[in-house]
């Protein structure tokens, strides 16, 4: 099963990604529409649109379902139902595909529900307490942007249509649309786990690796950007902008924040997934949707990567995910450690790999624009603790002294993980300039002074030296994180954010429904409701049948009172 996915995905892969080209080179796009049924003047239709940006984004994900997929074919080799897993992630990337190709809301709704049930049952594959909270906190988060979707598809009733192709509804500058378009940046809000609906992203890292690799890379949490892209015109026309702007960048220093001090190998991968989308959410919002749609393609592919590290970390040191129990893999396991790095540096903006030419672009662009101090200054904090966390992971599993039990076990993995990885290394080293060759062929013209033009890089190599000193103890003077551990524990739990949309939301519902049962359950309304109904009626049978029991002369006789009555109303009838 998982040989057979993979070839067929990665067919079809490397057929969409050449229709892309070629209708990129051409400006050309298919419109395909099949009307259902029509309700008051407004057709319901199932529409696909065919142009490069949802080809090209249909292409990546395939490729990278591919290579997952073969991938898990080895992580996942004690799982006795490894089929009904491959089935459940195939059906996930149907949904993704549906999204993509849908330009009508009601469509787009069928992938973005597709994706929110499978993205629980996946959540909640290792079944155990802790699987499904972090499967409810998805579901129920998702739920919410789902909400939004139906109530901006009642909304767009108003219109006549549910393209989002009809641009002519974005110049109309109209109450409907303000409203539509607060509930679409709501619904892309909760997909991408914007603040305040982050705390689900690191949460749903009780999926699988593989999972993770594919959801946390291509997939569910692009969705939400992939959406604003398409109707990225309404965000100009309604001049919402600024506030996905702030949000966008909050939710970017936060993560990048919160992963300094995170000890557990994925959750500090998914931290760095939730910073960048932060980047892209707040490009977007000032206008750049290609720039956004080039960051998401490259983020895929060095992000898918360093998850399959992960995987291959996870899985040679059986089943362990804490970085301290890590260190000096790199000489246990080269290859998966060369491919990590790689992937990390691309992370950070390493000229010539595949991030640094969508994130240094988009940086540069930041300079360029129009924004007020704050903005900039959070984009640039922002790249710089990347690059620590980045860094703070390199230490910790790279160097030093191993910190592993003395059973531990290594093999550089198998064939299947390795294929895996190194698949991804190609296109996460020369994805990034082929791409910009491909989506900006006449490139930006950025003109900064000397000192904005280096101060990425100078940002980078600073926060790279942060990580550093993070990480870099001294069992004599004690952690930094044991001299600070108020403001450590504010910061490293995503701001009480997890606390906040779980505990203290459902503790008042939980509490009334605990008053609720133990006042009518357990107390009267027991006796009083199921338990004495059922008490009083075997009582009044029992007597009635006592009565019959004792006497077959008042049986006969019910018997013949009955039967007088029933032919009384036969004759009067």
């Amino acid at each position: 099963m998982c040989s057979l996915s993979f070839f067929f995905l990665f067919l079809f892969s490397t057929l969409i990604f050449l229709l892309g080209i070629y209708y990129l080179m051409f400006d050309y796009s298919v419109f395909i529409e099949w009307e259902l049924f029509s309700l008051n003047s407004s057709m319901v239709v199932m529409t696909f649109i065919f142009d490069w940006m949802s080809l090209i984004f249909m292409s990546f994900v395939m490729y990278i379902s591919s290579l997952v997929i073969y991938y898990s074919n080895d992580y996942m080799h004690n799982e006795s139902n490894i089929n009904r897993f491959v089935m459940i992630v195939l059906m996930f990337i149907f949904s993704m595909v549906l999204l993509i190709i849908s330009p009508n809301l009601i469509s787009i709704l069928l992938g973005w529900d597709g994706l929110g049930l499978v993205s629980y049952c996946l959540v909640i594959y290792y079944q155990n307490v802790k699987s499904y909270n972090a499967g409810m906190l998805t579901a129920l988060s998702n739920r919410i942007g789902d909400v939004s979707i139906l109530i901006s598809i009642a909304w767009m009733l108003n219109f006549g249509s549910w393209n989002y192709v009809n641009y002519y509804y974005f110049i109309l500058d109209s109450f409907e649309m303000s409203i539509i378009t607060i509930l679409i940046n709501l619904a892309a809000m909760t997909k991408s786990a914007q603040i305040p609906f982050s705390s689900w992203l690191p949460a749903a890292m009780a999926a699988p690796t593989p999972v993770s690799a594919l959801v946390h890379s291509s997939t569910l949490v692009t969705a939400g950007v992939y959406l604003l892209i398409r109707f990225s015109p309404m965000l100009l026309i309604n001049n919402y902008g600024w506030f996905l702007l702030l949000i966008g960048c909050m939710t970017m220093f936060m993560a990048g924040l919160g992963a300094n001090f995170e000890f557990d190998l994925k959750k500090i991968i998914a931290l760095s997934t939730l910073s960048q989308l932060g980047l892209m959410m707040s490009i977007l919002s000032m206008g750049y949707s290609g720039l956004a749609f080039f960051h998401l393609l490259t983020h895929a592919l060095f992000k898918a990567l360093l998850f399959m590290c992960a995987g291959s970390m996870i899985h040679n040191l059986k089943d362990s995910q804490d970085i301290r129990f890590m260190g000096s893999i790199v000489n246990f396991m080269p290859l998966t450690s060369v491919c990590f790095n790689v992937s990390s540096l691309s992370l950070c903006g390493m000229p010539f790999l595949a991030g640094f030419y969508s994130k240094d672009l988009i940086l540069e662009i930041v300079c360029l624009d129009w924004i007020n101090f704050l903005i900039f200054i959070l984009y640039f904090i922002s790249t710089g603790l990347t690059a620590s966390y980045s860094f703070r992971l390199f230490y910790y599993s790279m160097m030093g002294d191993n910190n592993f039990y003395p059973s531990y076990f290594f093999d550089d993995n198998s064939y299947f993980i390795s294929f895996g990885m190194i698949g991804l290394l190609f296109v996460a080293v020369f994805g990034g300039s082929f791409l910009s060759w491909l989506i900006f062929p006449i490139p930006y013209m950025i003109v900064l002074p000397w000192y904005l033009k280096f101060l990425t890089m100078f940002v980078v190599i600073l926060g790279c030296y942060l990580g550093y000193l993070i990480s870099d103890f001294d069992y004599f003077y004690g952690l930094f994180s044991l001299s600070f551990l108020s403001f450590v524990s504010f910061v490293g739990s995503m701001w009480f954010m997890p606390f906040l949309s779980t505990n203290y939301i459902s503790y008042l519902p939980l509490k009334f429904g605990y008053e609720l049962s133990k006042s009518f359950d357990y107390g009267w309304g027991e006796l009083l409701g199921g338990q004495g109904l059922y008490s009083f009626f075997l009582y009044v049978i029992n007597y009635i049948q006592s009565l019959y029991d004792s006497n077959f002369k008042v049986y006969l006789l019910t018997f013949i009172f009955w039967m007088f009555i029933l032919f009384m109303f036969f004759f009067i009838y």
